[in-house]
């Protein structure tokens, strides 16, 4: 009793900075789990093809996409950070997830594995972002509790922090280089200050005990001239590696790196010039491991190679440059995206830091006012921490600014300057005191009522968690979010289909769906059997056709394309099976119709709606606030539907509860994918279902025992009639009719007539096959019956395949068949001219 007393006592008193700390560890602890739980939000397609899908891809042997960038011709992407980074830590976790298997039959490796794991390791490394701000704030004696929430709460964090993007290792490197910059800063500072301090005193001093006691004093000192050389140097290489625009971000904190010290007596352009020679000289080894390995991965270098010294300059691959080359051409980058120049200030800075963007601009605008006005002694000192954040938010800004291609990723970096200088305005206000020069009614009013602490301090924590919270749960768990579960659901079917079957899927209007999501093994690398320890090659059974943001008239002529392709497949000698899905937004089901009835392609295509994942937002296919539920333009009931469902906008707007509510319904559930199967409408079913639909059972209990009697009786007069003819009793007088013999041999031109209309006759059926390929096996048949015609005892065979075809008119063979060996063309021919 009295320890929980005392205990929320404790509470009651915290001071704010613990409130805040506790806050921090909160967003800590939620970054951890939004990697397990997992974010299914999709951010941009370099998340995974620019370092998981091709490492994954290669580990586990998997079906992937190997994009422009790992060309071996010209690779603009170094392997050597990711196969560091990925490729060893799966080899860890392929021989763990072996043994679960075999001791405790878990399965470890999936789909859902291959999601957490690569973020797991990100996520760790993100954590050296939150170290670097709190070492930078106790060397500096700044205060880290507001500025380790700032970070910990931001959705860069979050999100971008918890994802495999290059850019999320770029702003770790940042963040290391800029933490180790103002360690040597602040050392040299500290150690040129006392030793000018200790010269001035030795040569005050008139005693030599005191002057030799000032001169150990003095060599006493650390070092500080090349402190951290190598690490520096080292970053430096990798950040470039790994991202080359990293040199925007890593020069102006390499050149206060540089630039510690001068102007004073201790420091002179020599050291200058002996620190630049140095850091060339040590970043040598860092160098020429990168480009080593990335030769051997391009294979431009080879053991043999190296085995008989035939080196030259050829066998090396330097990928920051190749990536220099294609970024410097803007008709290359313009491909991907043109932006103007202003994107980057005006866009992507306040969407990635909100109200502190908005703090660094305003503060950074102050500083050159100042500047261009010459009130230098207002400025801060060049050789301190704000300069130094300051140079590492504006300078790669700038320089970032003149690319024409410019997304909010790209500014992550900044996110550890910015914060670091302006976190704490979160709770002081924008500015605590009057900030102008000259005072103006309006300034003042403008300060008073935006500016001071007063008025703006209780807002903007405020508005920094809810503007963070909101993106997060937007990029995290909405944005293209039906990706993920497409790729579960498809692996699902690969796992679980017949074999000998292919599975098409065709998307369009979303993001490139990693392939090594699917888990298929790979068809163009050797596969080992581990109970045989044979190697084979795996027949590729999995077909993936993106189509961008194609018009849907478009998609639906590739999907006619693609199913009769799949139909001549099906109906050739190997009779390969298949499975065709497309999966668009849910906000196109309604267009997906309305296509369909203009192509009239729904009379030979059915589309049967599987599932919706659900969120799902592509901005390409924003939903519409009119507009119809998926499930109402449901493939299944198009047959019955004149578009005025429940909620269609062709509905009068009859402004009830009813219809407000249905029409929300209606545009909350286009938040999402749906994923279409596409079966091909076969003739003879199709007709099945025309002639019964609509019946009741007895209905068709009485109509089918109609034509059963009617089908009788016409086999019952036929035997009579032929039994009349003597042909059953005497099967001998085929031998002894050689004028009917005769007849049928010499006129094979008359017999053939028949033939000869059919065949006239086809063309009405071709334009049909045409659509729908199943039909050309009918039309494939026709051929070997028109061959076998001019010999009688080969004619019995094409009769044997027909009937093969339509198991119906068998029966009716068995019934008879001496008669079916000498009238059968007698009976097909006319058969063939209904057909």
């Amino acid at each position: 009793m009295r320890l929980s007393r005392h205990i929320s006592q404790l509470w009651q008193n915290r001071v704010p900075t613990d409130r805040h700390v506790n806050t921090y560890f909160f967003f800590a602890v939620v970054r951890l789990a939004l990697v397990f739980v997992p974010q299914p939000g999709y951010v941009h397609p370099d998340e995974f093809f620019q370092s998981v899908e091709v490492m994954t891809g290669d580990h586990f042997r998997l079906e992937h996409t190997r994009t422009w960038e790992f060309n071996n011709s010209m690779p603009l992407r170094s392997i050597t950070l990711p196969f560091a980074l990925l490729r060893v830590p799966w080899s860890f976790y392929e021989f763990f997830a072996v043994y679960m298997r075999n001791l405790w039959n878990v399965e470890l490796i999936s789909t859902y594995a291959y999601v957490v794991f690569p973020r797991l390791i990100y996520t760790l490394i993100s954590y050296s972002n939150d170290w670097c701000l709190y070492r930078v704030c106790r060397m500096y004696g700044l205060r880290f509790e507001i500025r380790l929430l700032a970070l910990g709460s931001s959705w860069v964090l979050l999100v971008f922090g918890t994802r495999t993007f290059s850019n999320s290792l770029e702003m770790a490197m940042c963040s290391w280089l800029l933490c180790l910059v103002s360690e040597c800063m602040l050392r040299t500072n500290t150690v040129v200050y006392k030793k000018e301090f200790l010269e001035e005193k030795y040569d005050k001093a008139e005693s030599i005990s005191e002057r030799v006691k000032i001169w150990k004093l003095k060599n006493a000192l650390p070092p500080h001239n090349f402190q951290h050389m190598f690490t520096v140097s080292s970053i430096c290489v990798a950040g470039v590696f790994n991202r080359p625009t990293f040199l925007l971000f890593g020069a102006p904190m390499v050149f206060f790196w540089l630039l510690r010290g001068m102007g004073t007596r201790s420091v002179t352009f020599r050291d200058f010039n002996l620190r630049i020679g140095l850091f060339c000289l040590y970043a040598l080894p860092a160098l020429f491991l990168f480009i080593f390995c990335d030769s051997l991965y391009y294979q431009h270098l080879t053991v043999g190679e190296l085995h008989m010294m035939q080196l030259g300059i050829d066998n090396f691959v330097f990928t920051p440059w190749n990536f220099v080359k294609y970024n410097l051409n803007s008709a290359q980058t313009a491909s991907h995206g043109v932006h103007p120049c202003y994107v980057h200030l005006m866009v992507n800075m306040p969407l990635l830091f909100n109200v502190l963007a908005l703090a660094g601009l305003g503060a950074f605008a102050q500083i050159l006012l100042r500047f261009f006005r010459a009130e230098y002694q207002v400025l801060p000192r060049f050789q301190s921490i704000v300069s130094l954040m300051s140079g590492a938010i504006f300078v790669p800004l700038f320089f970032l600014s003149l690319i024409n291609h410019q997304e909010p990723r790209f500014l992550i970096p900044i996110t550890f300057p910015l914060l670091l200088l302006h976190g704490p305005k979160l709770v002081t206000g924008f500015s605590a005191k009057y900030p102008f020069q000259k005072e103006h009614p309006l300034l003042r009013r403008f300060y008073d009522r935006l500016l001071s602490s007063k008025a703006s301090a209780p807002h903007l924590l405020r508005i920094w968690y809810v503007s963070n919270v909101v993106l997060t749960v937007f990029f995290g768990f909405i944005h293209q979010a039906g990706i993920y579960p497409l790729a579960e659901t498809m692996a699902h079917v690969m796992a679980t289909k017949p074999a000998a079957t292919h599975v098409h899927l065709m998307t369009s209007h979303v993001y490139s769906l990693p392939l090594h999501l699917v888990n298929i093994p790979s068809s163009r690398v050797l596969q080992f059997n581990p109970l045989t320890h044979n190697r084979y090659r795996r027949q590729r059974d999995f077909y993936l056709y993106e189509y961008g943001s194609q018009s849907l008239d478009n998609l639906l002529q590739k999907v006619k394309l693609i199913s009769g392709n799949c139909e001549v497949k099906l109906s050739g000698p190997n009779r390969l099976r298949y499975k065709l899905y497309l999966s668009i937004p849910a906000s196109l089901s309604s267009d997906l119709y309305e296509a369909l009835v203009r192509s009239n392609a729904s009379s030979y295509l059915n589309f049967e709606l599987l599932h919706v994942f659900y969120p799902h937002l592509s901005t390409e296919a924003f939903p519409r606030i009119l507009g119809r539920h998926p499930c109402d333009v449901d493939a299944p009931h198009w047959a019955h539907d004149d578009l005025r469902g429940t909620c269609a906008v062709e509905q009068s707007p009859a402004f009830s509860y009813s219809y407000l509510t249905k029409q929300f319904s209606s545009f909350v559930h286009q938040f999402g994918l749906a994923l279409y199967e596409i079966d091909v409408r076969r003739k003879r079913q199709r007709q099945v279902c025309d002639a019964y639909s609509g019946q009741s059972m007895d209905d068709l209990v009485l109509l089918m025992f109609r034509h059963l009697s009617l089908q009788f009786l016409i086999c019952l007069a036929l035997c009579f009639a032929v039994a009349q003819a003597g042909f059953l009793a005497s099967p001998v007088t085929y031998a002894a009719a050689p004028s009917y013999a005769a007849t049928y041999a010499a006129a094979p031109v008359a017999y053939s007539a028949p033939l000869t209309t059919y065949a006239a006759a086809a063309p009405a059926y071709s334009t049909y096959a045409a659509a729908a390929p199943a039909y050309s096996t009918y039309a494939a048949a026709a051929p070997a019956y028109t061959a076998s015609v001019y010999g009688a005892s080969a004619y019995t065979a094409p009769v044997t395949t027909y009937a093969a075809a339509a198991p119906a008119y068998t029966s009716y063979a068995a019934a008879a068949p001496a008669y079916t060996t000498y009238a059968a063309p007698a009976i097909v021919s006319p058969f063939l001219k209904k057909k």
